[in-house]
């Protein structure tokens, strides 16, 4: 889908939405527990992949979920599932080697590191050692599946545990269920033979940072949009945004919080000054190289972005002049494209607009009862 976005300003309130990756949380958790996971909200194409693979003996259909992928494959190994991963899109090319190599060393028979994969066996406990600076997401996958086998086990990482704040999302959900976790200097440990158990009341997702950060942004950008239903206690890595939106530092370490990198480009693209995005080399890891994507993106509607090994160089404007750019398929790119037209002077024809379904269904209605002309 290509729409044409218009220069203008947002103004009004809205409530956050659920936050994905909550929820993805809630409803793995919520399953190993035993519970129906239909009441569960489907917020995003996301979410209805996790639904609907737990629900779903011989093939698990990923669609484009990384998260889904990297949280399950560890789950059903312990589980002793013979499952088939099939996926879509951008997340068919994205490796998973360092967990396969995991899997293959504990027990499961697995014959490949890219979609489609086919899983058979069951994992074994022992020593699970990995880089932490590769995906938060293989950790939290491993701390859903460990407690369900017979022995306890360890996990040892190798370097500094980058998006810490996901990893703790991950133990308090944990927690809720009466999983057990001992953190370590080095790791975590994680004792065998647990039950999952049904937390008392009812199960609700926090709002979501990450998808509000596009919102709150445009309070930089000469617009006003309040968002509500935020907790300024939360885990969520992405719940920096505030303060960095009210700093805006001249660089910008985004190695705990990458999903805030496109956004921050943007509002740094718009706001005078010399900045940096630093240590954000797995950003080209995403749904997108978000890090080539957001340059050429930036550069095509008059920016003056450089793109580095592992982040990006901005000489920030005013304004820009508009013009075309692509979402290249990811979900975050769309979204801060759509901010960034706001300020540009002959708008923004941005290609591939439907990405926003991944994890934002809502966004472009949303965008335009907020002020946004499309």
């Amino acid at each position: 889908m290509t729409v044409k976005l218009l220069p203008g300003t947002l103004r009004g309130e809205i409530a956050a939405m659920p936050s994905k990756s909550d929820l993805h949380r809630l409803i793995i958790a919520a399953f190993l527990a035993g519970e129906d996971i239909d009441a569960l909200p489907v917020i995003s194409d996301d979410i209805a992949a996790t639904k609907d693979c737990l629900q779903n003996s011989a093939v698990c259909n990923c669609r484009e979920s990384g998260s889904t992928l990297r949280f399950l494959l560890p789950v059903m190994a312990a589980l002793g599932r013979e499952i088939t991963f099939v996926g879509k899109g951008t997340l068919l090319p994205r490796t998973m080697q360092p967990l396969v190599k995991l899997l293959r060393g504990h027990g499961c028979t697995i014959d490949n590191d890219r979609l489609p994969i086919a899983i058979a066996g069951r994992l074994r406990p022992g020593m699970f050692t990995l880089p932490g600076d590769i995906s938060s997401q293989y950790v939290t996958g491993l701390l859903f599946a460990l407690p369900l086998l017979e022995e306890a086990s360890e996990i040892t990482l190798t370097s500094p545990l980058e998006s810490r704040g996901y990893v703790d999302m991950t133990l308090r959900t944990l927690r809720k269920s009466g999983i057990v976790i001992n953190e370590t200097r080095q790791g975590f440990q994680v004792p065998g033979r647990q039950a999952y158990q049904q937390p008392e009341g009812p199960l609700v997702p926090e709002a979501d940072w990450s998808n509000a950060a596009f919102w709150l942004a445009v309070g930089v950008l000469r617009s006003s949009v309040r968002v509500t239903g935020l907790d300024e206690a939360s885990a969520q890595p992405d719940r920096v945004i505030a303060g960095l939106l009210r700093e805006l530092p001249d660089e910008i370490d985004v190695s705990q919080c990458p999903d805030l990198a496109p956004i921050l480009s943007v509002v740094m693209a718009l706001t005078p000054g010399n900045r940096m995005i630093t240590n954000a080399a797995r950003l080209r890891l995403k749904e997108s190289d978000r890090l080539h994507a957001m340059a050429l993106n930036l550069n095509a509607l008059g920016a003056d972005v450089t793109e580095l090994p592992d982040g990006l160089a901005i000489q920030g404007k005013a304004s820009l002049r508009g013009g075309e750019a692509d979402s290249f398929g990811d979900h975050r790119i769309a979204m801060a494209m759509a901010i960034a037209a706001l300020q540009c002077k002959g708008g923004v024809t941005l290609h591939g607009a439907q990405a926003v379904g991944k994890s934002y269904p809502a966004f472009w209605e949303d965008y335009q009862r907020l002020g946004g002309r499309i």
